[in-house]
């Protein structure tokens, strides 16, 4: 069984190019930083920087919805890409192929990540004269 799960941030906006075929499918690359859990002493990193990629209804999605800083989880299966370079050097990597995109946190969570703070207590405020028309009262 090939399965992975990751939660993490984007790293950068993600890369989406489309196909040349007659299905014209997304393709959607992007990089997760995923924080360790626990950190050994005398070592800067923090995070594990996974690249990602996802297809058509996915990478779609990708475009529609994510960008650098976002906090998703990911569900997929890794896949090994290794190959030759030019110079006859073996090069070994690593991908995500993404089958499974959920948010992590709230838009306005990911907001007040990026603002340090939120306003407020982070509720909706309601207008005046709504609350005899709310389904809950």
């Amino acid at each position: 069984m090939n399965k992975v799960i990751l939660m993490g941030r984007l790293t950068r906006d993600p890369d989406v190019r489309y196909s040349q075929t007659d299905s014209n499918m997304a393709i959607a690359r992007f990089s997760l930083a995923v924080d360790r859990r626990y950190k050994k002493q005398g070592d800067e990193t923090t995070a594990d920087f996974f690249n990602c990629t996802a297809f058509g209804k996915q990478g779609e999605f990708v475009e529609k919805y994510l960008k650098q800083g976002t906090k998703i989880v990911v569900t997929g299966r890794i896949q090994n890409d290794n190959y030759t370079n030019k110079d006859g050097q073996k090069v070994y990597s690593v991908q995500i192929m993404v089958e499974e995109i959920e948010f992590a946190e709230s838009k306005a969570a990911g907001q007040s990540q990026q603002n340090d703070s939120m306003p407020g207590d982070g509720f909706m405020n309601i207008p005046d004269g709504v609350e005899s028309e709310l389904p809950f009262n």
